[in-house]
């Protein structure tokens, strides 16, 4: 999606909420204790206090991380041409219904944990299991402080088929697989690219380097801020655990992950600069991130037949006053491999301290 054609529907939607606002009367729902826009809504605080308290333990934890993780592989996997001749995909539900099938994609590795996991939560939703993929991944984010109010619609259609295999991208993939990935999964531009992988602030590796599981990709995993953005700049060193493993390349702190297409999307012309933004301006990751999990979760599906019910999902911590953009411990500017040629890299504290290492992903 071109970014200008995206302003202009934005502008849209909210000029039709304005309008539609004052003729919106909230309805009781059968709870006794909740309100909701549409009815259609008022299931969905349930299934949300069942996930944070039963699930995710009310923390941005392994097990939201992984849901979170769901959310993507699903609705990736999706092709205009492919679904012309014939083939589903997108955020239609196919990775968990059809799970024999698609986690044994290779992209798709480790997820069959998480799709068991979530399957009594899923039942008693009484939700379509597409709906309910993005739902749970959503308000596992909500845990996560620096993390923007996400939103949650429902009304999509379950996929009766799996989707094609070989549309996830790959940590070994090129800049240039990968950005012609997105843009043939929806019109998604290199810039958008970029928003995408903001997800990676809260992220780990678990089946990459099975050694090593939990592994994140950045020295502050609980919280959604520019740190990923900031130590993906900075010079590798070292494997956290295996070296030579397709996909990975060196990291610049102990304990920590680096994915090859990261790397190369953190030192791309097309996309250096963008990434380099991220480190040090979280108003502008937590408004570009909040757009695209929208646009996601509307790949493959017609968004004028989904009902908006983003009201139910709780709005996520604030990051902690202490949290500013900053080198690790022990790394200064001379270890950035400078890679935008439009912008200097931000001068930052290095935090005080012995050289930072950076644990596991505690499981919730």
């Amino acid at each position: 999606m071109a970014f200008k054609q995206l302003l202009i529907v934005i502008a849209s939607a909210l000029a039709a909420n304005v309008a539609n606002a004052a003729l919106t009367r909230r309805v009781a729902c059968p709870d006794g204790i909740n309100t909701a826009t549409n009815a259609a809504c008022c299931s969905l605080f349930a299934v949300r206090d069942d996930l944070n308290n039963n699930l995710f333990n009310n923390e941005c934890g392994d097990e939201a991380h992984e849901s979170f993780r769901l959310t993507f592989h699903d609705a990736i996997a999706f092709s205009p041409a492919l679904q012309a001749a014939g083939h589903g995909g997108g955020a239609d539900g196919s990775i968990a219904i059809f799970s024999d099938v698609e986690t044994q994609f290779q992209a798709n590795i480790g997820l069959d944990e998480v799709i068991e996991t979530q399957k009594p939560f899923l039942q008693r939703s009484n939700m379509s299991v597409a709906d309910f993929i993005q739902f749970a991944g959503a308000v596992g984010v909500s845990n996560c402080p620096g993390a923007p109010q996400l939103n949650a619609f429902v009304g999509r259609t379950d996929a009766t088929q799996a989707a094609p295999d070989g549309l996830v991208p790959e940590p070994f993939d090129t800049v240039d697989h990968i950005l012609a990935r997105f843009a043939d999964a929806g019109d998604f531009d290199e810039l958008e690219v970029v928003w995408f992988l903001i997800a990676h602030s809260i992220a780990a590796q678990n089946d990459i380097d099975p050694t090593i599981p939990r592994t994140p990709f950045d020295s502050t995993p609980n919280l959604m801020d520019g740190q990923f953005f900031i130590e993906t700049q900075l010079r590798g060193t070292a494997f956290p655990g295996q070296g030579g493993i397709q996909g990975t390349v060196e990291s610049p702190l102990k304990g920590e992950f680096r994915l090859q297409s990261d790397h190369l999307l953190a030192r791309d012309s097309r996309t250096a600069c963008e990434w380099q933004s991220f480190g040090t301006d979280q108003a502008k990751l937590q408004n570009r991130f909040q757009f695209i999990f929208e646009a996601m979760g509307q790949i493959g599906t017609d968004p004028t037949t989904l009902i908006d019910c983003s009201e139910v999902l709780p709005v996520p911590p604030p990051l902690p006053a202490s949290s500013i953009p900053h080198f690790p411990a022990g790394k200064t500017n001379n270890d950035v491999e400078q890679a935008c040629a439009e912008t200097p890299f931000p001068t930052l504290p290095t935090q005080p301290g012995p050289q930072t290492a950076v644990p596991q992903v505690p499981t919730d």
